[in-house]
């Protein structure tokens, strides 16, 4: 790795607070754009607007998506402003680049029904069943992200008052939980968990059956094997939940702003999707029971 990329890896981690996925995305898509200039002969201090116009160009021939398009002109926007900040150039380069417009699609939810036939699947009969059944519901209750259901400790959670703290990129939030994740989780922490973990000084809420903290592949593991035994046809991930937990809350009378903070959405923007799933699924009603539709 190049020493500026080095300096961007440590610019991502210590002044923006990237999680781990975010600064391995970026500094991926700099690299590709790295070698892309290294094999015209030019040094990533010398780029100008054109070079990163005509490599975007480039990738769009090549058959990417917009969406990886605008992720990758993202990402080099990100590193330039980083040389710019540390005094490394003048100027970024890639700053009036304009990314292609992407539409952005509408996230798949289940519906009341398959989420509860999806939370029934894990049988309280031993401590996996038990713990996987705590977990589904504590995701499902509180709409946060997977990296942040298996970077919870046992003391984010407030059991009497029924809530959970979550922090995550430097903030912190509070989630309630409904009476049946209390429950679950309660049975879990008090009852399996101890059971589970091998040393006393563990601090993970969930662990694997080796007592150690549940990784996300374990997780996506667990999800996949749920979701084929429930016979769910949509594509269930940890982010299924998370959308659900949100389209559930907003079709329910929820403000977009208290969907916001407990998503942990730094933008009311990234909330605002979910209006538009609602109102599409309102079209769609209006088009199949209206009489002149």
């Amino acid at each position: 790795m190049s020493d500026l990329l080095l300096s961007y890896r440590d610019y991502l981690t210590t002044e923006k607070k990237a999680s781990a996925n975010t600064v391995s995305s970026y500094l991926r898509d700099v690299h590709q754009f790295e070698e892309a200039m290294d094999s015209k002969g030019i040094p990533l201090t010398q780029v100008m607007a054109r070079d990163v116009e005509d490599y975007t160009a480039s990738l769009t021939r090549r058959g990417k998506s917009p969406a990886t398009v605008t992720r990758s002109l993202a990402s080099i926007k990100s590193f330039y402003h980083c040389l710019v900040d540390r005094g490394t150039m003048d100027q970024n380069p890639a700053k009036g680049v304009s990314p292609a417009k992407v539409e952005r699609k509408l996230p798949q939810v289940l519906t009341g029904r398959e989420v509860e036939l999806f939370l029934e699947q894990p049988e309280c009969t031993d401590l996996k069943g038990y713990r996987d059944r705590a977990m589904l519901e504590l995701l499902y209750a509180t709409g946060i992200r997977v990296s942040e259901l298996i970077s919870l400790d046992v003391d984010d959670l407030n059991l009497p008052g029924g809530m959970l703290r979550c922090a995550s990129k430097g903030r912190e939030r509070m989630i309630p939980l409904y009476p049946e994740a209390v429950q679950a989780l309660t049975e879990y922490v008090h009852h399996i968990r101890p059971q589970l973990v091998e040393s006393p000084e563990e601090t993970a809420l969930f662990v694997n059956m080796s007592g150690e903290r549940m990784s996300r592949q374990g997780f996506w593991k667990l999800i996949k094997y749920y979701q084929e035994k429930a016979g769910i046809q949509k594509d269930i991930t940890p982010h299924t939940l998370r959308h659900s937990f949100a389209a559930h809350l907003l079709e329910n009378g929820a403000d977009l702003h208290s969907i916001q903070e407990m998503l942990g959405h730094a933008d009311i923007s990234s909330t605002q999707i979910y209006s538009r799933l609602l109102n599409q699924k309102i079209r769609d009603v209006y088009q199949k029971a209206h009489p002149k539709a």
